[in-house]
């Protein structure tokens, strides 16, 4: 509670010196500028304390990297679901998930084709698949109850754990403290400074955001679920789209393509998950019958590409790119776009 008194005042300070028809659209580009700079503030300090703890470079790929690109979406739905608006926070992940794919992977392979020859990437695109298409049999029951995120955390869990297992056991990488590393620990004390901020600047980018998005969303008449598939969904992936463009240079294809599929499976098993156990969500029919699907079929299609194909090329950015234009478009002409 006192997070939201925290921004009523910052909100009404901000309007005493704009004009009131530009403030959401301050909300919304503060927002996603909090929540960029939260997150990477987040990541530094996370890691400088994994460091200090002696972690292996594995766990905290795993844990604190990947979890930590998908922190602006965590905070997102959490925050719209505790706002009662559901359809934000679902549209949130759904629309992230999608984006991940088809907008930030299609970039990616433009500016570098990017290898998909590991068994670990096969793993994670199946299970990727799997867990897409037990969220589409929980939208078509119509909610996900705390019963759902409980059980969604704990897959999560396993697949932490079992992927571990697979990277230190199967494949024998090096699961060594990460102390060899170039990077260096720092000061745990400067580290839980980073992490706080970070955290501070999640929470607070995330009020906002949600807060200009549900104005902006209902002085247009447009649905929140379409606002969470679009705009915020492309918003909360910036951390993604930062590490896929950054791999794409360093010709680190193969990388990025985890991390987007590892964020996909985080996004379904643990902000879902998450937020589901602090309120049951539930998923409006027309979330259940196209936009989940949607999600679905890009998830088949990315799965496909990488165990014939064996890489994501730039024919298949292109294809990308194209039919995430045409998903926008339709999100935004047809009759699901009004409320």
């Amino acid at each position: 509670m006192t997070g939201g008194l925290g921004m009523d005042v910052i909100v009404n300070f901000i309007a005493a010196y704009i004009d009131a028809a530009w403030l959401d659209y301050v909300l919304i580009i503060g927002g996603l500028g909090l929540l960029f700079v939260g997150g990477e503030s987040l990541i530094r300090g996370a890691v400088s304390l994994a460091l200090n703890l002696r972690l292996s470079r594995l766990v905290i790929g795993l844990t604190v990297v990947g979890m930590g690109t998908s922190a602006p979406e965590l905070m997102v739905s959490v925050q719209s679901a505790l706002k009662g608006s559901p359809d934000l926070a679902v549209g949130n992940v759904v629309g992230s998930n999608i984006a991940n794919i088809l907008l930030i992977m299609g970039v990616g392979a433009l500016l570098s084709p990017m290898a998909a020859n590991g068994l670990g990437l096969k793993r994670d695109a199946l299970i990727m698949f799997a867990v897409t298409v037990g969220l589409l049999w929980l939208g078509l029951q119509g909610s996900i109850t705390r019963d759902h995120g409980w059980i969604m955390l704990a897959l999560l869990a396993a697949y932490l754990v079992g992927v571990y297992i697979w990277e230190k056991v199967i494949t024998g990488k090096d699961t060594a403290p990460a102390e060899t590393s170039t990077e260096r620990a720092g000061s745990p004390l400067v580290a839980l400074v980073w992490v706080a901020l970070g955290l501070l600047m999640l929470v607070s980018g995330a009020d906002a955001l949600v807060r200009g998005a549900e104005n902006v969303a209902r002085g247009f008449g447009i649905s929140e679920a379409v606002i969470g598939l679009t705009l915020v969904a492309v918003g909360t992936s910036l951390p993604e789209l930062t590490v896929t463009i950054i791999a794409a240079f360093r010709r680190q294809g193969e990388v990025s393509l985890g991390n987007l599929i590892g964020s996909n499976i985080f996004n379904i098993l643990g902000i879902l998950g998450v937020t589901a156990c602090i309120t049951p969500l539930r998923i409006a029919p027309q979330m259940a019958q196209i936009d989940m699907p949607v999600a679905l079929g890009v998830a088949a299609l990315v799965l496909l590409i990488i165990l014939l194909a064996q890489k994501v090329g730039r024919l298949s950015g292109l294809l990308f790119l194209g039919l995430y234009a045409a998903y926008m478009t339709w999100l935004f002409v047809g009759p699901q776009s009004l409320t």
